[in-house]
C-alpha cells in the first residue's frame, strides 16, 4: 500500500530551502526564469503535466493509476472515473508537485494545476474540516453505491468496507491535504484557500483528545452508531506524528502561536502511553484508559515493534525540538526491548531482510502472527497464533528495524550542549517564517523545519534527466506497468466454507474478491496474466521530480 510518500528521490545538493526569519511572502518570486540549456526538460515537464491535468484528471481529482483510455482507474482499490484519491500518493500528492514545479520554473500553467488539484480538494473536504480517503463528484448516492459493492467485497481492506460519512487521519491523506492548503494560501495569499485552511486546522486541535492523542476518525462514530476501532487513540501510520508536524508548520507559517499548546499536548502523549516495563513499547491503537487495543480484525491486541521504533524516533525528535529530557527518559528501555523481542536466528529465514516480528503479545513477549481461512469477505476470517507458518501476506507479519541506528541517534544527540542540539528549534521561532519550498521530491521532516537548515539532495546529471526526457511517451506520459489491478466487481461471494488454503498468503482471495493484487503473484486458481500497460500518478511525480530537481535555479 501507498501510504506516506511521495515519490521516493535521494535529495540533491540545490539548496532547496530555509527556514528563516522574516515575513513569508510569495514562495516563489515571478522572476525566476530556469537556465534555456534545460530547454527540452522544460518542454517535457509542460507536456507531461499539461496531459495529467487537461486529460486524465477529473475535476482537478485523481486516483492512482489509470489505463491508458481511462476505462478503469485505480487507488487503494478500484475507483470510479467521478472520483478522487486523497491518500498519497493520489490527488494532494499531485498539487504538491505542481506547485513544486512552479517554484522550480516560475511557469503559470504549474500554478493553474496546483490551483484545480486544491479547488477539488476544498470541494472533497468534510464539513469538519478533515478529508475522507476518496470523494465522488457524482453525489452522495453514487459514492455510497461503491461502498456497498466495491468497497464492501475487498476482503482485505476493512477501512473500506464500510461508508462513516466522516473523515480519517489515516494514511497522512487529511495530513498532505492539509499541507497543500497551507501552501497555496501562503503562496498569493488567495482568500479561497484560507477559510478551508483554518477548517482543516480547526479539524486537527478540535479532534484532538484530552490527552494529547488523535482518533483515527472524526466525528466520532463507528458501524452503525457504535464506536469502533476509528475511536481510539492512534498512533498506526504515525497519526500523530503527521498532526504535530502540521501544526508546527502553521505556527511558523502563519505564526498561530496559539497552536504551541496542542503541540506540547501531543508529544507528551507519546511519554504517557509508552507501557510499563517489562514491555516498554507502544501498539497501534489505545483505549482512554491508555491499554493498546486491536483495530482491524488482522491487527490484534498487542504492542507492535514497528509503532515503538516510530515512536522511539519521534521522541528523538521532540527532544531536539525542546531539548526536554522526560521525552528520552524511557527510549533506552524501549531500545533494550526491541533488542529482546527481535526474531529468533531460526525464523530469519522464514522472514528474509526482516528483523523483528510484528506484533508482541501483552504479558509474554512472544510473537504473535496473524493468518486467514476462506476465500472471500463472506466466508473468510482472520485470527492469530503463535505460529509463524503461513502468515498473511498483505500484512506484514515481520519487520525490518535498525535499533542500533536508533541508540547512535539518542547518543549523538544526548552527548549534544543544550543549546545546539535545539538551536532554531521550530517551537521557539517567532513566526510567522517560510516553509520549505519544495514538497513533493522527499517527505518534509521536523528537521527541516529549523531555522538556517536547508533541504539538499544528490544531482541529477544531464544523462539522467534525458533518459526520463526519452521516456515520455508521444501522448505525454509515462507508460508504467499498473501492478496493483482488481477483479471487477461481481457480486458478493459465496458464504460456503472453503476449506483449502488457497488464500491463505494471497493479497486477493476468489473472484468476488474486490482487493487489489499484483497479477505476476495471483493466486493459483487464476489464470497468468500480465501487468496492464497504464498511467501511474506516482511515476509521473518521480519523473517530474527528476526534471524538477535538475532545472531547479540555485538559490
Amino acid at each position: 500500500m501507498k501510504r506516506r510518500t511521495f515519490a521516493s528521490l535521494t535529495l540533491f545538493p540545490l539548496l532547496l530551502a530555509a527556514c528563516g526569519g522574516g515575513e513569508p511572502g510569495p514562495s516563489n518570486p515571478p522572476d525566476v526564469v530556469p537556465p534555456q540549456e534545460h530547454a527540452e526538460a522544460l518542454a517535457a515537464m509542460r507536456r507531461a503535466a499539461t496531459f495529467m491535468s487537461e486529460e486524465v484528471a477529473y475535476e482537478g481529482g485523481y486516483v492512482w493509476s489509470y489505463l491508458p483510455d481511462l476505462s478503469r482507474s485505480w487507488g487503494e482499490m478500484e475507483a470510479k472515473r467521478t472520483m478522487l484519491w486523497v491518500q498519497p500518493p493520489g490527488t494532494p500528492s499531485m498539487g504538491h508537485l505542481y506547485l513544486d514545479a512552479y517554484h522550480a520554473t516560475g511557469d503559470e500553467l504549474y500554478y493553474k494545476a496546483a490551483e484545480a488539484v486544491t479547488l477539488a480538494l476544498i470541494e472533497a473536504q468534510h464539513e469538519s474540516g478533515g478529508w475522507n480517503y476518496i470523494y465522488d463528484f457524482a453525489g452522495e448516492e453514487s459514492l455510497e453505491d461503491w461502498y456497498d459493492t466495491i468497497g464492501k467485497n475487498g476482503w482485505r481492506l476493512e477501512e473500506f468496507q464500510h461508508y462513516y460519512g466522516n473523515a480519517t487521519f489515516d494514511d497522512a491523506g487529511t495530513a498532505v491535504a492539509s499541507q497543500l492548503l497551507l501552501r497555496m494560501y501562503l503562496e498569493k495569499k488567495d482568500e479561497r484557500f484560507r477559510e478551508p485552511l483554518y477548517k482543516a486546522i480547526g479539524f486537527v486541535t478540535e479532534s484532538q483528545y484530552d490527552g494529547g492523542g488523535w482518533p483515527q476518525r472524526f466525528p466520532l462514530m463507528g458501524k452503525d452508531g457504535k464506536p469502533d476501532y476509528t475511536s481510539l487513540i492512534t498512533f498506526n501510520d504515525d497519526v500523530a506524528g503527521e498532526n504535530i508536524k502540521f501544526l508546527i508548520m502553521c505556527r511558523l507559517a502563519l505564526g498561530e502561536s496559539q497552536l504551541l499548546g496542542n503541540i506540547e499536548r501531543a508529544m507528551d502523549s507519546f511519554v504517557a502511553l509508552q507501557q510499563p516495563a517489562p514491555q516498554p513499547g507502544w501498539g497501534l491503537q489505545f483505549t482512554p484508559e491508555g491499554k493498546p487495543s486491536g483495530a482491524r480484525t488482522y491487527e490484534p491486541e498487542a504492542l507492535t515493534t514497528h509503532t515503538t521504533a516510530n515512536n522511539i524516533q519521534q521522541l528523538l525528535n521532540f527532544y531536539s525540538l525542546t531539548g526536554d529530557e522526560k521525552y528520552i527518559a524511557r527510549v533506552p528501555e524501549a531500545l533494550d526491548w526491541l533488542e529482546k523481542v527481535a526474531l529468533p536466528p531460526e525464523l530469519i529465514e522464514s522472514f528474509p531482510d526482516r528483523t523483528h516480528p510484528t506484533y508482541i503479545e501483552i504479558g509474554t513477549d512472544e510473537a504473535l502472527y496473524v493468518h486467514r481461512r476462506g476465500s472471500n469477505v463472506v466466508n473468510g476470517e482472520y485470527y492469530f497464533d503463535k505460529d509463524p507458518g503461513k502468515p498473511i501476506g498483505h500484512y506484514g507479519q515481520a519487520r525490518k528495524l535498525d535499533v542500533p541506528a536508533m541508540r547512535a541517534r539518542y547518543e549523538e544527540l544526548t552527548a549534544m550542549s543544550p543549546d545546539a542540539l535545539t538551536a532554531g528549534s521550530p517551537l521557539a521561532i517567532e513566526g510567522p517564517v517560510e516553509l520549505p519550498r519544495y514538497f513533493s521530491l522527499r517527505e518534509v521532516k521536523l528537521d527541516d523545519l529549523f531555522a538556517g537548515r536547508t533541504m539538499t539532495t544528490t544531482p541529477v546529471t544531464e544523462e539522467e534527466a534525458q533518459k526520463v526526457v526519452s521516456e515520455l511517451d508521444a501522448e505525454g506520459y509515462w507508460p508504467t506497468k499498473i501492478t496493483m489491478i482488481t477483479n471487477p466487481y461481481m457480486g458478493p461471494g459465496s458464504a460456503a466454507p472453503y476449506l483449502e488454503d488457497t488464500y491463505a498468503m494471497t493479497h486477493v482471495g476468489d473472484r468476488n474478491d474486490t482487493s487489489p493484487y499484483d497479477p505476476t503473484k495471483a493466486p493459483a486458481t487464476y489464470p497468468a496474466e500480465e501487468p496492464p500497460t497504464g498511467i501511474s500518478v506516482e511515476s509521473f511525480i518521480k519523473n517530474m521530480g527528476v526534471l524538477i530537481a535538475h532545472v531547479a535555479p540555485v538559490k
